[in-house]
């Protein structure tokens, strides 16, 4: 950035000097012409440890509440917050900031503010510093980010820098901050696809405040290159985009070790105690050390071991005391730190709707989930954790949503604790067998394998590195390991161009945008439109009544008319605007020129059925939100002609009653035959007025958006509806699964679908009725009656199969050879299969000194060799004996020295099979 970015007026009319830091090297603006640091960490410490800067301390409640009434004093009109996750955008899962909040359509231009200037108070999430929370005595993973914006344009300026910084610096003295301790830092900064000049306010040691004034956008042929990217200005808008930690104001105005003791001190003081830490801030000694820890943390970064190592001897060598006592008092006070950030950081997440999952938002909250479990693992705490979230919620009483959500919150993270405890003992064995690997490798477990645990298994690392070490088996674990695995999965993936676009996307550039008559008269099915352009089977008109596919409905199909030729459109694609008529004709030449008047029929039946199970989606998801509450959220749907899908996020399995509850609710909606509506919103009237459960199903680009209501169901939707829930007809619901952790699908079908899905359903119960000569309505009773008896003839049979094993081993035994001391039988058994086998060889086995080697031949060879535990300690290995007869036969098998099992193809060698492994046996004892 150039140093005219930051020349401004207001510096010069209130004493400021620009100067160099003398240890980093970047510039900044004081009043105090003696300074030489920016006042920012590390060049400066911490000094409003245990010397609060501001007038008075601060709740979090009072200093959030002294903010936005300031700023409403300087006309800005106050905001609601935003939810701390991002409905509205389709490229981030969490409000990283408030500035989130209005990107991209406020701050691209394309959509008004909805207040202009505005401030707000935002809840953030960030987990890209997850591992140095508790440690730094500052990381939080939630913090308030209060704020001030403005949105100029080139027609209307609201305010800018010199405004900007004045109304700052006019905050910071009314809380009773030194104006010569206060420094404002030039730093350039970029997020979210925007970028501009920065100032961040400092006082202390510490930033409090960042004030970005963004006028770039990111941009591949920028002039601008920014951490890594370019940027280019913004063509007609420049905005005032400022962040306020409320926490750090807080912190700061108490002077309090860390933030923790700061802003949560009840809950922190409560953790302590169930860990049986001794936390007493009114110990001079003890407060001491964690000043001091804050103090040098804030100069360094510890999210590495060997960072961390470094400020423990810093710490250490400050107080007077051996490193290894510091980490013993250092280590869990930290963990109860962190625990007590995350369970907050939960509370906002399970409150604003987020279920833990293994995908988007769902992962990192299970994340967090997991990481606070493991931590109170380590300290032996056994409070369930809902129990944590519930003291936050009473500390947050300006947040009552949450209190109203408590139950299933609560709910909630009882069945993640059972899902944890189910994952640590399901997982054991899979390490074991991962660390048995890398040993024999003579290798560490690389961090790629930890990470493919945790994503796939979810096993936390450190529980790797635990069971790992039984079998002698280092891991490659960071310290950074959480900030790492979020860090991956904080951000949908970039979407790419589809096949489509990328092949003809140039062509179409051109042309102006398709008429959608399909909204205004979504009943019609037969219309006349103008070519505008025909290439390969692809025919563009000016204006369609076809539903290009999207939204998770498929495309129309139909038949266009021409003169005397009938084309079959077998798809209907939009490319940005323009909506592409792709024929089924793709070997013949179309007889279609630019200009012709075309007359399209479009297939009324498949567009009624998608239109039905489309509003049925809708009314299913309605119910699914009665019936199991309202944190359900639509994750995906796709609907077809006889069927439709639902994707829900939901934390348990979906019972039959439930199903049936949902299904009931469903049709009553239905019979209640309410108007659906359309009606073309601007967006910022539509978040206001029905929130962001407009987003269901994705959100749509521009200024205004299409707003449908269905029953109580109200999504910001484009595709083809009915005109009344009446007209959906009945609904049944097919079938339920889990088709990811977090995720439930529904698979339902509605009106003739629906009406063709029962009948199959009574077919198949008539027919099995007729199976079993009984009335449909015996079916439950005479199919438990047969059950019972196939139990009882299943262990007659099993008890009948051990009394023959019994008698064949009796006979067997009578003839075995003795070879070097050990009783060996090597025999065919007729029609014997692999469980047969195994029963006769393991009771032979049961003697000591005796090794069975038998063979059966049902469905090929089959082969068992089984050693008494003195055979075993003899010589006898099974494993090879098998091997070795296997091999004869064609095939090949294994297993350990006492029992294995294998088999071939070859029936001709069942013999000299058998009389290979009695000559493995004769090798092995010799």
């Amino acid at each position: 950035m150039l140093e005219e970015e930051y020349q401004l007026q207001f510096f010069s009319d209130n004493g400021f000097i620009r100067k160099q830091c003398t240890e980093c090297g970047k510039h900044f603006w004081t009043r105090d012409l003696e300074r030489k640091t920016c006042g920012d960490a590390p060049c400066d410490p911490y000094t409003f440890i245990g010397e609060p800067v501001f007038r008075k301390p601060f709740e979090l409640a009072d200093m959030r509440e002294y903010y936005l009434n300031f700023f409403e004093s300087h006309d800005h009109t106050r905001l609601e917050r935003y939810p701390v996750v991002a409905r509205w955008r389709d490229d981030i899962y969490l409000t990283i900031a408030s500035i989130a909040d209005f990107q991209p359509f406020v701050t691209s231009g394309q959509v008004p503010p909805p207040a202009n200037p505005l401030t707000i108070s935002q809840p953030c999430i960030r987990l890209s510093d997850l591992d140095a929370v508790g440690r730094s005595g500052r990381h939080l993973t939630t913090f308030e980010m209060m704020a001030h914006h403005a949105f100029n344009t080139k027609k209307k300026e609201i305010y800018w820098k010199d405004e900007t910084v004045g109304l700052c610096d006019e905050l910071l003295s009314s809380l009773g901050a030194d104006p010569l301790a206060v420094t404002y830092k030039e730093e350039p900064w970029a997020g979210g696809g925007n970028a501009g000049p920065c100032l961040e306010a400092l006082i202390g040691g510490l930033e409090v405040a960042t004030l970005v004034f963004m006028n770039l956008q990111k941009s591949k042929t920028g002039q601008v290159e920014l951490k890594g990217d370019r940027y280019s200005v913004m063509d007609n808008n420049y905005i005032v985009d400022t962040g306020y930690g409320l926490e750090r104001f807080v912190w700061a105005s108490k002077g309090s070790p860390t933030i923790y003791d700061a802003i949560f001190p009840e809950i922190v003081n409560e953790i302590m105690g169930l860990a049986g830490i001794e936390h007493e801030l009114d110990n001079s000694e003890y407060s001491n050390i964690l000043a001091q820890n804050a103090r040098l943390a804030g100069m360094i970064d510890i999210s590495e071991k060997a960072n961390l190592f470094e400020l423990r001897k810093k710490v250490a060598s400050n107080i007077g005391i051996p490193v290894d006592r510091l980490a013993a008092i250092m280590e869990p006070v930290e963990t109860v730190y962190s625990i007590t950030d995350h369970t907050r950081c939960l509370t906002f997440m399970l409150g604003d709707g987020i279920i833990p999952s293994n995908v988007k938002a769902g992962y990192l909250a299970r994340l967090v989930t997991r990481r606070t479990l493991r931590m109170l693992r380590d300290l032996d705490v056994k409070i369930p954790i809902c129990e944590i979230v519930q003291m936050h919620i009473k500390n947050l009483p300006e947040y009552p949503e949450f209190e109203e959500k408590m139950d299933v919150i609560e709910d909630i993270l009882y069945h993640e604790e059972q899902k944890f405890s189910e994952t640590l003992d399901r997982g054991r064995r899979m390490i074991l067998k991962s660390a048995q690997h890398y040993r024999k490798k003579d290798e560490k477990i690389p961090l790629e394998k930890l990470i493919e645990l945790y994503d796939s298994h979810g096993i936390p690392p450190e529980i790797t590195k635990e069971i790992a070490a039984e079998e002698d088996v280092e891991v490659s674990l960071p310290d950074n390991f959480y900030s790492l695995v979020a860090s991956r999965h904080s951000s949908a993936p970039e979407r790419e161009g589809e096949e489509g676009d990328v092949e003809y996307a140039g062509r179409l550039s051109g042309l102006p945008a398709t008429k959608k008559l399909f909204y205004d008269d979504p009943h019609r099915m037969e219309f006349e439109a103008v070519v505008l352009d025909m290439f390969d089977n692809k025919i563009v008109l000016d204006s369609t009544f076809m539903y290009p596919e999207g939204g998770g409905q498929p495309a129309d199909h139909g038949i266009m008319m021409v003169e005397d030729q009938l084309l079959d459109i077998v798809d209907v694609q939009q490319v940005g605007d323009v909506i592409v008529h792709i024929t089924g004709d793709i070997e013949n030449e179309l007889h279609v020129r630019k200009g012709d008047i075309v007359t399209v029929r479009i297939d009324e039946e498949r567009r009624s059925a998608h239109a039905a199970h489309h509003t049925a989606t809708h009314v299913v998801i309605d119910a699914a939100r009665k019936v199991l509450g309202d944190h359900i959220w639509q994750m995906g749907a796709q609907k077809a002609q006889d069927r439709a899908r639902l994707d829900l996020s939901h934390y348990k399995r979906i019972s039959q009653e439930e199903l049936d509850r949902i299904e009931l609710v469903a049709n009553r909606i239905v019979m209640k035959n309410t108007r659906v509506t359309a009606e073309w919103m601007e967006r910022v009237e539509a978040e206001r007025t029905y929130g962001f459960r407009l987003y269901q199903g994705g959100v749509p680009p521009g200024k205004k958006i299409r707003v449908l209501k269905v029953g109580d169901d109200v999504e910001a939707c484009a595709g083809t509806h009915l005109r009344s829930t009446g007209n959906v007809g009945p609904i049944r619901i097919l079938r339920t699964e889990r088709i990811q952790d977090g995720v439930e699908r529904l698979e339902f079908a509605a009106g003739e679908a629906a009406v063709r899905a029962m009948q199959n359903i009574s077919s198949l119960l008539a027919r099995s009725a007729e199976a079993l000569r009984v009335r449909p309505e015996h079916l439950p009773a005479t199919i438990e009656r047969f059950f019972g008896e196939w139990k009882e003839l299943k262990k007659e049979n099993e008890r009948l199969t051990e009394e023959l094993a019994g008698l064949r081993v009796y006979q067997l035994m009578q003839e075995s050879e003795q070879i070097s001391g050990v009783q060996v039988i090597a025999r065919k058994i007729e029609n014997a299969d692999t469980g047969e086998l195994m029963k006769i060889a393991g009771q032979i086995s049961r003697n000591d000194n005796m090794v069975a080697v038998l063979a059966g031949d049902a469905d090929g060879i089959r082969i068992v060799a089984a050693a008494g535990k003195a055979a075993v300690e003899m010589g006898v290995d099974c494993g090879a004996i098998v091997r070795q007869a296997s091999g004869i036969a064609g095939g090949g098998g294994g297993g350990k020295p006492g029992m294995a099992q294998g088999g071939g193809s070859d029936l001709s060698k069942i013999d000299d099979a058998i009389a290979a492994g009695v000559e493995v046996i004769r090798t092995q004892l010799a």
